[in-house]
């Protein structure tokens, strides 16, 4: 679908075709607290990294917006939360030293696992939403959709419908309505909330999604780019950390626009390539394109289900998903040498069973065959889903390894190696090793920088979410 000029826009906007969401995940950590536990709805919430239930000390990860009313930050240490939000447990209504049920909040501990099973669902969606997607961290990333939609008017061209969106766009395009898909799929089938920014390159999407949090939806069509970005403080601009900022700030530079406006060289002289780099981020002028973080280190498929024990079931499902899984191996050219299943009991509890092969294949009548043999150790337990997986692959363009033990039989079927239990890999039910369940790599923002900035002060920077980078969606 070509992408379209929208009424009163101006067209020259570099590559003012293309479509790109940035979606940043809303309080993640808390978030995925929350789905599991609803009651925690609407209270002040505090995930904490290296911190203990009832303890005092470790850093927190994530601060609900309800604790961030309280002045409770990313990164700020638990003892100092507490003096701001003290812990609800200790709210005691009897003890008249108690601190006010109303001014105190929960504290939680990190539970990474859990939340890399909610980030796999969430990128779930995000693949089959994208043909172009560009992992960042556990909660966020960039997708080029211009494939899938366009800057074209929704409805009438004559007479569009206004926009239902935050940020400067008046008329709805197809882009708003796709990305509104996007925000919805990843709520109906994550159950967590998502902001969205939508604009014609990386860094003004990712300003975008910061705009209007939480559950924002922002889109600055071609043609807005600059007027968007001018009056932000320059903070906002994607790439600038404390740290460029006060050098921004001590060059009189307090806004986007006064960076749009500011002499390149000068920038040049004081930031280096860096500051050149953000003068054009500050113009709306980006052209990097949106490219996945590497070849990935696994591929697999989930399916949820009415909680069921039925044997029968389990077996369609992962048969399914085992034929799946193996086709997009062909597909992308590469071999395996684990195969895996997941088995999540109701509520959420995850179960992963892995198996290492002598070798690298590419066989899927072996992939449903070993997945049946580990989803045997399920059996009569009820599972709300079942994932199958292959990992350790080999996208190197060479012959197949000749495995021993998997020769198959004059009935087409597989035999056990006698020796397979020992190369044998499995996690019990305390979470597993998600990571490998979780595809991508760490990254940054496309050119290797960090997200916040070059200087090393700038690393203190919290997101603009207010979690701190405790994992990516490695």
């Amino acid at each position: 679908m070509a992408g379209g000029t929208l009424p009163g826009t101006g067209t020259d906007d570099a590559g003012s075709d293309r479509v790109v969401f940035h979606v940043d995940m809303d309080c993640f950590y808390a978030s995925c607290e929350r789905l599991r536990r609803p009651e925690l709805a609407g209270e002040p919430l505090v995930v904490g990294m290296g911190y203990e239930a009832g303890e005092t000390i470790g850093a927190v990860a994530t601060a609900s917006y309800e604790a961030r009313a309280f002045g409770v930050e990313s990164a700020m240490p638990i003892s100092e939360a507490l003096d701001l939000l003290p812990r609800r447990a200790n709210a005691e209504p009897d003890d008249p030293d108690a601190p006010d049920p109303e001014g105190a909040g929960r504290y939680l501990p990190v539970d990474l696992d859990f939340y890399k099973e909610v980030a796999s669902d969430v990128k779930a969606v995000l693949r089959d939403c994208a043909d172009v997607l560009r992992e960042v961290s556990i909660d966020e990333a960039y997708l080029d959709v211009t494939d899938r939609t366009a800057w074209d008017a929704a409805g009438d061209a004559a007479d569009p419908p206004p926009s239902a969106a935050a940020g400067p766009a008046e008329t709805r395009t197809l882009a708003e309505g796709y990305a509104r898909h996007v925000k919805e799929r990843i709520e109906r089938e994550a159950g967590v909330p998502a902001s969205v920014g939508v604009a014609p390159n990386m860094s003004t999407a990712k300003v975008a999604s910061d705009a209007d949090k939480p559950d924002g939806l922002v889109v600055v069509p071609p043609g807005e780019v600059g007027p968007f970005l001018a009056t932000l403080p320059t903070a906002e601009i994607h790439g600038v950390g404390p740290v460029t900022e006060r050098t921004l700030a001590e060059m009189g530079i307090e806004t986007a626009g006064d960076l749009a406006a500011a002499d390149p060289d000068r920038l040049g002289e004081e930031l280096g390539d860096r500051g050149r780099e953000l003068y054009r981020r500050a113009r709306g002028e980006d052209d990097r394109e949106v490219t996945p973080t590497g070849l990935p280190k696994s591929l697999s498929r989930e399916s949820s289900l009415s909680p069921t024990a039925d044997g029968e079931t389990k077996r369609e499902t992962v048969a399914a998903l085992a034929a799946d899984v193996a086709r997009r191996a062909r597909e992308r050219g590469c071999l395996y040498r684990t195969i895996g299943i997941k088995a999540i009991e109701p509520p959420y509890d995850v179960n992963t069973r892995a198996r290492s092969l002598p070798g690298p294949v590419d066989d899927p009548d072996l992939v449903e065959a070993v997945a049946f043999d580990l989803l045997d150790e399920f059996a009569g337990d009820r599972v709300r889903k079942l994932g199958v997986r292959v990992s350790n692959l080999d996208f190197a363009e060479s012959d197949q390894a000749t495995l021993g033990g998997f020769e198959p039989g004059g009935d087409g079927k597989r035999n056990r190696d006698p020796d397979a239990e020992a190369r044998s890999t499995a996690t019990e039910g305390d979470g597993g090793k998600l990571t490998d369940w979780v595809d991508g790599e760490p990254g940054a923002d496309g050119e290797g920088e960090s997200e916040n900035d070059a200087s090393p002060g700038d690393a203190e920077r919290r997101t603009a979410d207010g979690q701190a980078s405790l994992g990516d969606w490695s």
